[in-house]
């Protein structure tokens, strides 16, 4: 059985190396990964290496973000992409497709493998994130996919109420927070080796995207952002690229002005791979900006999180995260409140709820359910509301 594994950015790639390192290891699998977007991006990392570096081979690589972020070149990047991925699954010939997530490139790569009937395994469908079109994204991708794999039992309900039928969504536990927090992290003098740079306090972690579903916010985040963190001069402040998506240009551009103009206590990485972010989650003492590791893994790691803006609107948000406006008032009082925050720095380590056999029981469905020829699968009859 030939399962192709689709990921396009260090997001996806994380929470799914348990399931590819399991369909690597069995006899019954051929696995081919098929790696785009970000990874091939030189100012995200080059992050295909890191695979690679974890022992996987990369069967395709398609590289498809054209120059510029706006609304025009990323609609021109998804036609790039899926002329490129229709081309990458014909040489493949897979059975199967998973994928992860809400973001364009997977959308592209989904609708690539449509006139072919290759079964769509989509992970992480149901969730809901207001604030961005990712949302919309997310829930294309569910309604194309054969098979579904949920983080949280409330985005089994809204897959169901989308009218997906109930045998064909399945638990995966924790799958896209546990593969990182219980692999061993990063420690905090090889994280500091890695910066060039002591973690003076207060440090902090700061990843902003753009605000696809209200453009206009982007900016205004953005300023607020850099204008209350332009005062902790005596801290450490580490930032991470953005995605891909349209405005990411403008926040790189003045991310890397603002880190040229205070070198003495700034940085700016492209990526840390998935141990050496979330060792700096661990290790900083708040996390900053509207990425989903905030609300997802941060809380986990007992970081506290200052969430800017409406981006991650419709997640559920531990105690630990302190929702603002895009303003520089809001920014300062929720970092206020989170460095005064009282937050178990040990709490990873006794309330994780780990499931060392998910990934093995993830495989088994998906072997069992392609087998059963689930492409002719009979969705339900509830509407999507």
């Amino acid at each position: 059985m030939k399962i192709c594994v689709f990921t396009g950015s260090r997001a996806d790639y994380g929470p799914l190396i348990p399931v590819l390192r399991r369909l690597d290891l069995d006899p019954e699998i051929d696995l081919r990964i098929l790696a785009s977007g970000g990874h091939l991006m030189r100012e995200q990392g080059n992050t295909v290496e890191v695979i690679e570096k974890d022992g996987f081979r990369v069967a395709d690589r398609v590289e498809m973000v054209l120059a510029g972020d706006s609304p025009v070149s990323v609609a021109k990047s998804m036609g790039l992409a899926i002329l490129g991925y229709a081309d990458a699954l014909a040489r493949m010939e897979p059975d199967v497709l998973c994928v992860l997530g809400d973001r364009y490139e997977a959308l592209s790569a989904v609708l690539a493998a449509l006139p072919r009937n290759t079964m769509v395994v989509h992970f992480g469908g149901g969730q809901l994130t207001l604030g961005s079109a990712d949302d919309r994204i997310r829930h294309a991708i569910s309604r194309i996919a054969h098979l579904h794999f949920v983080f949280a039992e409330e985005d089994r309900k809204q897959l169901i109420r989308m009218g997906v039928a109930e045998d064909c969504v399945h638990d995966a536990g924790r799958m896209n927070v546990e593969h990182g927090i219980t692999e061993n992290l990063i420690d905090r003098r090889d994280l500091e080796d890695r910066l060039g740079r002591k973690l003076r306090s207060p440090s902090f972690a700061v990843t902003l995207h753009p605000v696809t579903g209200k453009p206009e916010e982007t900016g205004e985040a953005l300023d607020a952002l850099l204008a209350v963190l332009a005062q902790y001069e005596h801290g450490t402040i580490v930032f991470t690229a953005p995605n891909v998506d349209h405005g990411s240009g403008d926040i790189s551009v003045a991310i890397s002005q603002f880190v040229a103009e205070h070198p003495s206590f700034t940085t700016y990485v492209p990526s840390l791979g998935q141990r050496g972010y979330l060792g700096l989650v661990r290790h900083c003492d708040v996390v900053v900006g509207n990425s989903s590791s905030g609300l997802l893994e941060a809380p986990l790691l007992g970081t506290p999180t200052v969430n800017i803006g409406s981006r991650q609107d419709g997640r559920a948000k531990a105690d630990s995260v302190f929702d603002c406006a895009a303003t520089p008032a809001g920014v300062q009082r929720a970092i206020d409140a989170a460095l005064s925050c009282d937050v178990d720095r040990g709490h990873h380590e006794n309330a994780v709820p780990t499931n060392e056999n998910i990934d093995e029981a993830v495989v088994e469905v998906i072997k069992r359910r392609s087998r059963e020829n689930l492409r002719d699968a009979r969705r339900s009859d509830s509407k999507w509301r």
